[in-house]
């Protein structure tokens, strides 16, 4: 049933069309041409990637892409980078760079493009992709551009199919691929030059792989003819496998992308070898480089060459630039002279399928083998919970890894991983690249421990095993992650020496260690705290009852110990008073500035409770950090950590702070008034007690009748902090013998009153 078409994008074409015919005159483009052109090209594009453009924009686009078609000679891509602007261009493209293409149609086209653009950072904001039927003179110029064929899905009229294959053979049309793809702006002329030339590289491998693919497929397959007719003098049944593997690839398991054959013949002195091209061999993205310069063979290379086993399976130096961006699959099968030595190989560069990636081991050549092998080294029956458990291992594991792994390698680990089972703790097996190319690490640590910050500290430490010296500038990490219903999650790391180097000798268990420490949760950490603090018992309950109480917000702030101590100040909170108190300051506080932290059990606490107590004593609060603690079994918080930033006039000790502390809780539990007195608490470093003496005189002063208000008196025995302590002394030199440093045989006291009284009279003289 045909589908109704977009009538947004139609009323926008229709606008679009209007413009056209504006500028008939000046483009020389029939308007026909143009609207056919206008529907085609948008054909495919949602509306609402268009909507907000101007129908300026919108027909210059479809135009810049029309007259970069002009002329495109045969089996060549043309390509063009630049940023239209309205004033030069007549159109913009929301103020990105566009990349326009114009190239035979053909797969993978897209993907190869938008991979390119993405792996050099470059963000994609709008793709149109039409696919258009072309006529072309023999100098590649564009004559005509086909009628829109109906879209066979939503378009197509009963009884009619779309021919347009049969239809383009015969009238000559091409099918054409033309691409503007929009990514974030480009200035730089240099950036611009290299984003063509590499995009016209992609477009060079995509042609050659797609050209030769059906070539490359016959090679595979006539290979295994050639075994079959004329086998190598190896073991039959190695042969046999090469055989069905290559038979298995060819069956849409792989993507060929290239071959080519080379000789290994000896460079001239002892223990070398050289590897060198055969001329003219070259299929696919290898059709076109030229080959390197023969040159002798590193020792584990001309080893792992020279090895008489049929064919290698491993992963090449560099990425795909066709399709998606993965190291390209290396399929080797090596050639042999009649005395059975290895004289050279044949190889293949490509992919592997996503069905090479989901069907069954026991279905593929070499990894049934393999699957076999480790079940009966093992000791396992198929049919036992073992064998079963070490099969769907198998299936799971990662694929390519089966593929280039050593079944003596192979066996230890699956063992590991296998006895490994629900147990909640860290395990990393590394396999090195034969060729020291690259380590291959198999992480498994508890699912719920499996983050990106963990993820990217474990790359930072694999990458740090590369190098003693710390030197990794240039070094990659790949990775997958599998997170399944298991209690263990999986990450597979690929790393990467800088491009050059070798992988040398690592310490695996040191490097075990240190992803176990990345991997510690902050609740790990608290638990470790509260042993060392606390003690096995006494620890182990705080865990049991705190271990998951604290919200995120506090373990961003604080450290566990930090966290152990809080808790036994929230154990140790009077039930009935309902509040603990910690006046601190933090190593990188700035003068004048300290935190105060409120504990309480019960109801939450109200700023307005708490803020008229700090300001009668004197401080301003610059932040507020509450933090409520989920126990064990509640559904709701029960206690509370209320953390106060503080800025105050007068530095405080270890002294002050104490005092600070007494003051807010007498305050608090009523025990104090809250006024402008208990600001002599830190100013004159006087105890709330001893200011409640003070604010006793104030008020008998008031009542004698004295003019002065009580915010006068405040101010003034505020102002002159240094006598207010003074004449609080006295009262205690008088009053309180044995207290307060005041001596208590009578003769020294009043030696002490005397000297105070004559110091006040000398200060008062000053006031």
């Amino acid at each position: 049933m045909p589908v109704e078409p977009n009538r947004g994008l139609a009323a926008l074409l229709e606008r679009a069309d209007e413009v056209a015919a504006a500028r008939r005159a000046t483009s020389g483009v029939e308007a026909e041409t143009v609207h056919d052109l206008l529907e085609t090209y948008y054909r495919h594009v949602a509306v609402d990637e268009l909507e907000s453009r101007d129908p300026e924009d919108v027909y210059g686009a479809a135009m810049s892409q029309y007259r970069l078609a002009g002329r495109r000679p045969q089996g060549t891509a043309t390509v063009q980078v630049s940023t239209p602007v309205v004033g030069e261009h007549g159109w913009s493209a929301a103020g990105h760079t566009v990349v326009e293409i114009v190239t035979d149609d053909m797969p993978f086209l897209v993907d190869s493009v938008t991979m390119f653009l993405a792996q050099h950072a470059h963000d994609i904001h709008l793709v149109v992709h039409p696919l258009l039927r072309v006529q072309r003179d023999v100098t590649g110029a564009l004559r005509e551009i086909a009628p829109r064929q109906p879209d066979p899905e939503t378009e197509t009229e009963a009884g009619t199919e779309p021919s347009a294959a049969a239809d383009d053979a015969a009238s000559g049309a091409i099918a054409e691929s033309w691409m503007h793809v929009e990514i974030d702006r480009v200035d730089d002329l240099d950036r611009v030059a290299a984003l063509e030339a590499g995009l016209a590289d992609v477009l060079r491998d995509v042609r050659e792989a797609v050209e030769d693919w059906a070539k490359l497929r016959s090679r595979a397959l006539a290979m295994v003819d050639e075994l079959r007719s004329d086998p190598p003098p190896l073991a039959e049944a190695e042969v046999a496998e090469v055989a069905e593997l290559l038979t298995w690839l060819a069956d849409d398991h792989f993507t060929f992308l290239g071959y080519r054959e080379y000789t290994i013949g000896p460079a001239g002195g002892p223990d070398s070898d050289v590897l060198k091209a055969v001329a003219g061999s070259g299929l696919g993205i290898l059709r076109s480089d030229p080959p390197a310069a023969s040159g002798k063979l590193p020792r584990p290379v001309a080893e792992r060459a020279r090895d008489k086993v049929l064919s290698i399976i491993t992963k090449a130096n560099s990425r795909s630039t066709v399709h998606r961006p993965a190291y390209l699959d290396y399929v080797s099968v090596k050639t042999f002279d009649d005395d059975g030595e290895v004289v050279g190989e044949r190889r293949f560069l490509g992919l592997f399928t996503s069905a090479a990636y989901t069907e069954s081991v026991s279905r593929i050549p070499v990894l049934r083998r393999k699957s076999q092998e480790v079940l009966e080294r093992l000791g396992y029956q198929a049919s036992s919970h073992s064998g079963k458990a070490l099969l769907d291992l198998l299936e799971t594991y990662p694929r390519d890894e089966l593929f280039q792994t050593p079944v003596d390698q192979l066996v230890p680990t699956l063992h590991a991983v296998l006895h490994l089972q629900e147990r909640r703790q860290l395990r990393l097996f590394v396999r090195r690249d034969p060729y020291g190319r690259y380590l291959s690490c198999l992480v498994y640590l508890p699912r719920d421990r499996y983050t990106t910050q963990v993820r990217l500290r474990m790359e930072s430490i694999l990458v740090g095993a590369l190098s003693d010296d710390g030197d990794t500038q240039g070094a990659s990490v790949d990775y997958t992650a599998r997170v399944s219903e298991s209690v263990l999650a999986r990450l597979h790391f690929v790393v990467r020496p800088p491009k050059g180097g070798l992988v040398g000798e690592i310490d695996e268990a040191r490097i075990e260690q240190a992803l176990a420490e990345a991997t510690r949760s902050w609740t790990d950490d608290l638990a470790q705290a509260a042993y060392d603090m606390l003690g096995e018992a006494d620890g182990a309950h705080a865990v049991r009852q705190y271990g998951e109480a604290f919200p995120e917000a506090y373990k961003e702030d604080f450290g566990p110990r930090v966290a152990v101590t809080d808790l036994q100040r929230i154990e140790e909170v009077d039930r009935d008073e309902g509040v603990g108190l910690h006046m601190y300051a933090p190593a990188d506080a700035p003068p004048g500035e300290g935190r105060f932290k409120i504990f309480r059990t019960g109801e939450p606490m109200s700023l307005t409770e708490v803020l008229p107590l700090f300001s009668s004593l004197g401080v301003e609060v610059v932040d507020e950090r509450p933090y409520g603690l989920l126990i064990e079994g509640a559904v709701q918080p029960t206690e509370w950590i209320y953390d106060f930033g503080l800025r105050y006039a007068t530095e405080t000790g270890e002294q002050g702070r104490a005092l600070f502390q007494d003051a807010f809780l007498a305050c608090w539990q009523g025990r104090a008034e809250a006024d402008g007195f208990n600001r002599l608490v830190l100013e004159a470093g006087l105890s709330w007690r001893q200011v409640s003496v003070l604010r006793a005189y104030a008020r008998w002063m008031r009542q004698a009748g004295t003019p002065f208000s009580q915010e006068y008196i405040e101010d003034t025995v505020l102002r002159h902090s240094s006598v207010t302590a003074m004449l609080v002394d006295l009262f205690n030199a008088r009053f309180d013998p044995g207290g307060h440093d005041v001596p208590a045989d009578g003769e020294s006291r009043v030696a002490m009153v005397a000297d105070l009284e004559g110091r006040i009279a000398v200060a008062l003289e000053d006031v």
